[in-house]
């Protein structure tokens, strides 16, 4: 017997699709992702999703876009009461990456892991690099206050970075002793402000 196609009923179809999606990602993984499963589950056409994404990958592509505007805004949300302290704003802005992480593990992950791939689009790679530019321009403006040590802002900045990706990483995949995620972020950020520091007379 044959059946009608569902409706397209949905005002937001695509912002219902990537938070659907995200949701199956989160509690099945990416493998497990299916733009006609979506349709069924949102109750529309299995030929609606493709108005939005011509495929799998361009929602996985929608997908780590969107993670890393939500991690940009949770950093940048971190500054309001951060104060004017470069180390002040920098610990701000680890809590919120290492928070977003753990709400996030297998989103944080897809976003990396996709950045990664050659065919990565403009503004996917736009977006990852907006958070790793505000860590720059932290580094910068705290060279100028004195509170950071002088030399080359990559050269700086790349290690902050390694550090607290893979700490967050660690936290977020359950690698990290039992208890350690957030306790030891403390100790964490104190190492990255140590690193940061100026140098001392010799």
């Amino acid at each position: 017997m044959e059946t009608r196609p569902r409706p397209y009923h949905h005002g937001d179809l695509r912002a219902a699709l990537l938070a659907r999606a995200e949701e199956t990602l989160r509690e099945k993984g990416a493998a497990a992702l299916s733009l006609r499963e979506l349709a069924r589950d949102l109750g529309v056409s299995h030929a609606a999703p493709s108005r939005h994404f011509k495929d799998k990958q361009a929602l996985l592509d929608a997908l780590a876009l969107t993670g890393y505007e939500r991690m940009t805004e949770a950093m940048t949300a971190s500054q309001a009461d951060a104060g004017e302290s470069c180390r002040k704003q920098l610990e701000a802005v680890v809590r919120a990456y290492v928070c977003f992480g753990l709400d996030n593990p297998v989103l944080l992950g897809l976003m990396y892991s996709i950045e990664c791939d050659p065919q990565a689009s403009d503004a996917l790679l736009e977006a990852a690099g907006r958070w790793s530019e505000h860590i720059e321009r932290l580094v910068a403006e705290g060279q100028r206050r004195g509170e950071v040590r002088e030399g080359p802002v990559e050269r700086i900045g790349v290690p902050v970075f390694a550090t607290l990706h893979g700490y967050a990483d660690l936290a977020a995949t359950g690698m990290l002793p039992q208890g350690f995620a957030e306790d030891g972020l403390d100790e964490v950020i104190a190492f990255i402000l140590r690193g940061c520091a100026p140098d001392g007379p010799p």
